[in-house]
C-alpha cells in the first residue's frame, strides 16, 4: 500500500514519494495521552515542481490554492481529526485527493448569449411600470408626459 501511487482519477496519479508525512504533537484536549504522542499528521508536497500533474491541471491547481503553497512551491496539509497516525496521514491524502480533483477538469466556457426580443420588451415594460409607480408616490403637481 506505501508504494501504490495516489490515484486521483485515469489520467492523474501522485507517486507515494513525492509526498513527505511527519507527525507532530495534536493540540486541544486529550487527557495525559496527548503529551507523549505525535498523532497529528502533515503532509508536504512540491506541487510547483511535479511532474505528476498534467501542465494545465497544475497551472489551475497553484491558481486556485495559492494561499495554501508556501515560497518554496510546497502546499502543507494536516490533519488532527483523529487520535492515531494511520488515520490522519490517511485524512491528509483524501483532502489532497479532493482538492487535486477539484481542478483535474477545465471550467467550462461560458457562450455568449442574447437576450431574446420577448425578454427585452418584458424588461422596458417593468421598467416603465416600475418608473410611473414611484411617479405617483411623489408629491407635487404630477408630470406631464
Amino acid at each position: 500500500m506505501m508504494n501504490e501511487p495516489l490515484i486521483i482519477n485515469r489520467r492523474i496519479q501522485i507517486p507515494k514519494v513525492e509526498l513527505k508525512f511527519t507527525f507532530v504533537r495534536s493540540s486541544g484536549p486529550g487527557g495525559q495521552n496527548v503529551n507523549k504522542v505525535n498523532s497529528k499528521a502533515v503532509l508536504r508536497w512540491a506541487v510547483a515542481t511535479t511532474d505528476s500533474l498534467p501542465v494545465d491541471v497544475r497551472e489551475r491547481f497553484l491558481a486556485k490554492y495559492a494561499s495554501r503553497i508556501n515560497e518554496e512551491g510546497e502546499l502543507i496539509l494536516t490533519s488532527q481529526r483523529h487520535r492515531d497516525q494511520p488515520r490522519n496521514a490517511a485524512d491528509c491524502l483524501d483532502k489532497l485527493r479532493a482538492m487535486v480533483a477539484a481542478v483535474a477538469t477545465a471550467p467550462k466556457k461560458r457562450k455568449a448569449t442574447k437576450p431574446s426580443r420577448g425578454a427585452i420588451e418584458r424588461r422596458l415594460q417593468d421598467k416603465r411600470e416600475t418608473s410611473q409607480r414611484k411617479r405617483r408616490r411623489r408629491s407635487g403637481p404630477p408630470d406631464e408626459d
